[in-house]
């Protein structure tokens, strides 16, 4: 039969003979400098058709050199140095790989020790953090990707199997730490990343419920009574028939449920009049039984007399079985409204085709059927599919478990799956199923949805499972609601990054080693993440200690000038920070010169391109960024509008420029808020006209209701009689608001309080009589006091790391390392805290590390506490750290 155009995607698999180098049974393809195709095959036979994940190899040729001495061939670019021994199979002693930039010789077969790990195809059954499957980027700087067993696509763009004698056919990426690089070249072979829909990125209400009607249509309208601003309805499996009466188990159907949704056309154009984007899911495994209005027309087209009421199997693999499956179990509601499919294959197995994984080619599939008129954007929602999904864009996590332990796997999870370039997972926020269901737990997942790629509320079919905002307490529902009007805020900021994305292969959320590869401390920071070009978010992801009434989570600022996003307190860079929270707080914070687009806060609506931006401008350091927007079609209209400022002498220069682009996408006439973060209530602006005001708690000065034409520019001055930089010391306001959480006794707060001026230049005084402090007060107040502190981070990919700071560089914060076994002497090392440390734990023996203030030593981690004496030549008051070992917060 005749493949639908459409499905043949434009691709460029066959590279310039200039970049081949063969050499008997082995073809090597230099496709960038860090990049080379490594082929081996006995039959000399070699695929040059794109495979599932591999589509271009037409690259412009970089430069390189080769040699062949007779025995040894040798390929050299700028990045690489090849040498393979003629006319033997790929093995460790025939072919090495020098990566030029880590000095490190890769041997064919090494093992991945360094690779900092990809994704998993689902968080299903996963209690706890887990080891990822392997990635792109590795400390080593190199990585392998084995697509021997892929599957190639035909000269109709079909699915095909290799030939029988194909080649050993590997990538290997040699980019040292350039990890940026590393993935510019992969999508370069891979695709790039599309833009995703710019609804997407606002709230979605989802949940495994048998929802009528007229049930969905009350709680969207509750939502935005409430204020809790939606832009995605997702109706889960029942809005189909689900009672079949026949041998199909009612997971998979195609057939709206009349009883639930009578008229399915006008319950869409009613989400649609509201604002609402819409999808269905489905679940195809079980094929087309014949209770399914369409059945009769599925057999026709497969073949099959409708009137033996043969089931007809899924085999998405058959080109006349997809075209049937798209034409007559999609299209008609795609029709109707349907946006795009929530797809959930649930299992690896596919018995149509043994040794095939169908779930990259069915989203591969989906996303080109989506947007076959080449207007739609296409958006496919669904399982992941492996190395390649990324061109799908998205995918759901799973059945994920109400859990603390998983809450706090998920940032790591989500961050880390940008080293295979999948920067849209959306996460069950809330969870799925299973567990206690406290509105804590409940507010920090939504706190991670608004800092994520996608903020989706959902739950399974208990109705002891709540997800919605109102059905806990007024604080969860006033956290709840804060955090959910952030998000649509964030949206142009946000699109922004979707651009990004597509245009530099950057995904949304980046770990922190992608910005800061040298720096030892980002690889021993999983629990943040850089969101955006702007931002570095760190959630909280563990449940506060009830003595405290506060949350904790560790956060390391690399060099540089950052702000507390929300409250514009200055914290130094270089170092850690023990940052603690209540409810309503979520740790985001904004580098010196950063400037952020943001949409006036709203309780609903807010996705489309707005007529008002707020542009928050982080002062200190010079920074640009180019906001985003178009009309949302696959060719259509966009522009870019760049906002910079430099700052220079205690003088602060702001900027926009006249748009770049096109205007038909966007509102007739637009309005700027101008919110400058960090400077002096004696700030004088020049440049405009604009009513002014100065919060003098967050240290912003904000400029309202500036008109500027599109194509016209702004440019205004800033500076101060005084110091125009603002950045008063926080702590004492940080210790109030900590002691109004503390459950601790009034008097000793009160105690506290009066003294806070002596504490702020003597912390040790918190260790002294009559301020006799719990351990758990102690090392809160000490490490906001102090800046100093210690913290164990640990990862389901590395080694345990232990982290030391001492922010202020106080002599007199000391640490001592010490480390024993049975073979070697006692060592240790003893000196001034450093003002940011991260060591890898010994595993192989006993160790401990202990800081000390001014003599007392309060901090202590190890593996050893047991052997630690009371009462030793150097005493230590080990019983501290102890404690807080065995309670889980050390």
């Amino acid at each position: 039969m005749t493949i639908p155009a459409h499905f043949n995607v434009p691709t460029r698999p066959i590279a310039h003979p200039d970049a081949i180098v063969q050499v008997g049974s082995a073809r090597f393809t230099v496709l960038t400098a860090r990049l080379i195709r490594l082929e081996y095959s006995p039959s000399g036979h070699f695929e040059d058709r794109p495979s599932l994940v591999f589509w271009n190899r037409e690259l412009p040729v970089p430069a390189f050199e080769w040699r062949d001495d007779g025995q040894t061939v040798e390929i050299l670019t700028g990045e690489l140095h090849l040498r393979y021994r003629k006319g033997t199979p790929f093995g460790a002693d025939s072919l090495q790989i020098h990566v030029r930039a880590t000095d490190h010789v890769w041997r064919f077969g090494d093992p991945a020790r360094g690779n900092l790990g990809g994704t998993l195809r689902t968080l299903d059954q996963v209690w706890q953090k887990t080891p990822l499957n392997d990635g792109l980027i590795s400390r080593d700087g190199w990585s392998v990707v084995d697509d021997s067993a892929s599957w190639m696509l035909d000269e109709r763009g079909w699915i095909a199997p290799r030939a029988p004698d194909a080649a050993l056919d590997l990538y290997f990426f040699g980019y040292g730490h350039d990890y940026k690089a590393c993935q510019r070249d992969f999508c370069a072979v891979a695709g790039s990343v599309p833009i995703i829909p710019r609804y997407t990125l606002g709230n979605w209400w989802s949940r495994y419920w048998k929802y009528t009607a007229d049930d969905l249509q009350a709680l969207m309208q509750r939502f935005q009574r409430e204020g809790f601003p939606l832009s995605i309805c997702v109706i889960d499996m029942d809005w189909h028939i689900t009672r079949t009466g026949n041998a199909s188990t009612g997971w998979t159907g195609y057939t709206w449920n009349r009883d639930y949704f009578p008229d399915p056309a006008a319950f869409i154009a009613w989400l649609h009049e509201e604002g609402l984007r819409t999808c269905l899911n489905v679940h195809p495994a079980d094929g087309v039984y014949p209770h399914e209005s369409m059945y009769p027309e599925m057999a026709r087209r497969m073949g099959v007399d409708p009137a033996s009421e043969q089931p007809i199997p899924f085999r998405i693999h058959d080109p006349e079985f997809a075209q049937a499956y798209f034409e007559l179990l999609h299209h008609p509601h795609e029709a109707i409204g349907v946006d795009f499919w929530w797809l959930d294959l649930q299992h690896d197995n596919y018995p149509a085709l043994p040794g095939f994984d169908p779930m990259l080619w069915m989203n591969h599939l989906h996303a080109i059927d989506l947007a076959r008129d080449g207007a739609r954007r296409p958006y496919t929602f669904s399982r992941y599919g492996g190395l390649g999904n990324h061109r799908s864009q998205s995918a759901f996590v799973g059945d994920s478990y109400v859990r603390w332990e998983v809450m706090a796997f998920t940032p790591y999870f989500t961050a880390t799956a940008a080293n295979v370039n999948f920067g849209w997972w959306s996460n069950e926020i809330g969870g799925h199923f299973f567990g206690y269901q406290e509105g804590e737990l409940f507010t920090r997942w939504v706190q991670f949805g608004a800092l994520s790629p996608a903020l989706r509320l959902h739950s399974g079919s208990n109705p002891y499972e709540e997800r919605h905002p109102w059905g806990y307490d007024a604080n969860v529902y006033q956290a709840v609601r804060a955090a959910m009007r952030f998000r649509h805020q964030l949206i142009p900021y946000l699109y922004t990054m979707a651009w990004r994305n597509h245009a530099e292969s950057l995904a949304p959320l980046l770990p922190m080693y992608y910005e800061y590869p040298e720096a030892p401390e980002a690889y021993a920071a999983p629990n943040q993440y850089m969101f955006g070009s702007e931002l570095i978010a760190a959630p909280f992801i563990h449940k506060a200690p009830p003595e405290l009434g506060l949350s904790r989570q560790v956060v390391w600022l690399p060099e540089g000038g950052w702000y507390d996003f929300f409250s514009g307190e200055a914290l130094s860079g270089g170092t850690w920070h023990a940052i603690y929270g209540g409810l309503n707080d979520m740790p985001l914070f904004a580098k010196a010169g950063g400037i952020v687009p943001l949409t006036p806060v709203t309780d609903w609506g807010g996705v489309e391109n707005p007529p008002h931006l707020i542009v928050r401008v982080f002062a200190g350091a010079d920074g640009e960024f180019a906001l985003y927007e178009d009309d949302g079609s696959q060719h259509g209209t966009h522009s870019f509008i760049r906002f910079r400022q430099d700052w220079a002498d205690d003088q602060l220069t702001f900027e926009i420029l006249p748009l770049e682009g096109e205007t038909a996408h966007l509102p007739p006439a637009r309005t700027y808020t101008i919110e400058f973060v960090g400077v002096s209530a004696h700030t004088r602006v020049d440049g405009v006209s604009a009513p002014t005001s100065y919060d003098a708690q967050t240290e912003t000065l904000t400029l309202t209701g500036i008109a500027l034409p599109y194509h016209s520019g702004l440019r205004l001055t800033l500076t101060s009689a005084e110091r125009l930089l603002s950045q008063r010391d926080r702590r004492p306001e940080t210790v109030r608001r900590m002691l109004r959480a503390f459950v601790l006794d009034s008097a000793m707060k009160l105690v506290i309080d009066r003294a806070l001026p002596e504490i702020l230049q003597d912390p040790a005084l918190l260790l002294a009589n009559p301020v006799l402090l719990d351990d758990i007060h102690a090392r809160a107040l000490l490490e906001v006091v102090s800046g100093a502190g210690i913290d164990v981070v640990t990862t389901a990919m590395q080694d345990d790391v232990v982290v030391t700071w001492n922010g202020r560089a106080d002599a007199g914060v000391r640490t001592r390392w010490s480390t024993w076994n049975f073979v070697e002497r006692f060592q240790g090392e003893n000196g001034i805290a450093p003002r940011s440390l991260a060591q890898i734990l010994p595993r192989d023996r006993q160790w401990k590390l202990k800081m000390s203030y001014y003599g007392e030593a309060v901090f202590e981690v190890g593996n050893a506490y047991l052997d630690y004496t009371p009462g030793s030549t150097e005493r230590y008051l080990e019983g501290i750290y102890r404690r807080w070992s065995k309670a889980g917060l050390v």
